[in-house]
């Protein structure tokens, strides 16, 4: 069988990750995973939630081979297969698909700053009532002291490439707001990580 790619970071957080989830969670539900990339959250997240149906995707459809050798390597029957999906491509080619659950991690600072915006137009569209977008990641705050190793490595990622960098969350939460959403709950994640809960907007009364 073809070599199953592998990320350390992957490996490193798919459990404090899954604990946060296993919190937020309803029992049963649908969920979309933005940018599955190796496929080792998709396969962790399926094993420990098998009550859950997950769709990963990836704007990289050489990853998809990949995700779907991991996923039946696991036998995992709850993981259906993987599709190419690019974020900046609206509409998603998901049709009127809706989830409860929709997950991104570390995609928005290795990719163009409209990947953001995008994530959050899309993911409004695709939520179902109740549902919630996650995203994990490293993050610039206002009002918090930015970590020294998050500096450096917002430092290293605009080297690589000038449109890539750490995101104000700032900047994601008017974005989510012109999409229809709202941040809804932040938690603090090992490596000076957040996971961000975010929300459909309510209507008033």
């Amino acid at each position: 069988m073809k070599e199953i790619a592998f990320s350390a970071a992957s490996d490193r957080n798919k459990q404090p990750i899954l604990e946060m989830l296993q919190l937020l969670l309803p029992e049963q539900g649908r969920a979309l995973e933005i940018a599955s990339g190796t496929g080792q959250h998709v396969a962790w997240f399926a094993a420990h939630l098998p009550h859950w149906q997950w769709q990963p995707t990836d704007g990289d459809a050489r990853m998809l081979p990949s995700i779907d050798a991991r996923s039946s390597e696991a036998r995992l029957a709850n993981v259906l297969p993987a599709r190419a999906l690019d974020v900046l491509q609206q509409p998603w080619p998901l049709g009127d698909a809706r989830y409860e659950l929709i997950f991104c991690a570390n995609l928005l600072h290795i990719s163009p700053p409209a990947c953001s915006g995008a994530l959050m137009q899309g993911a409004a569209r695709h939520l179902a009532p109740e549902g919630m977008l996650v995203t994990y990641g490293p993050y610039l705050e206002d009002e918090v002291l930015t970590t020294p190793s998050n500096l450096a490595f917002d430092e290293s990622l605009r080297a690589r490439h000038p449109a890539w960098g750490l995101r104000r969350r700032e900047d994601l939460e008017e974005l989510a707001k012109q999409a229809g959403l709202h941040l809804s709950e932040r938690h603090e994640m090992p490596a000076n990580n957040l996971l961000l809960v975010w929300r459909a907007e309510r209507e008033q009364d």
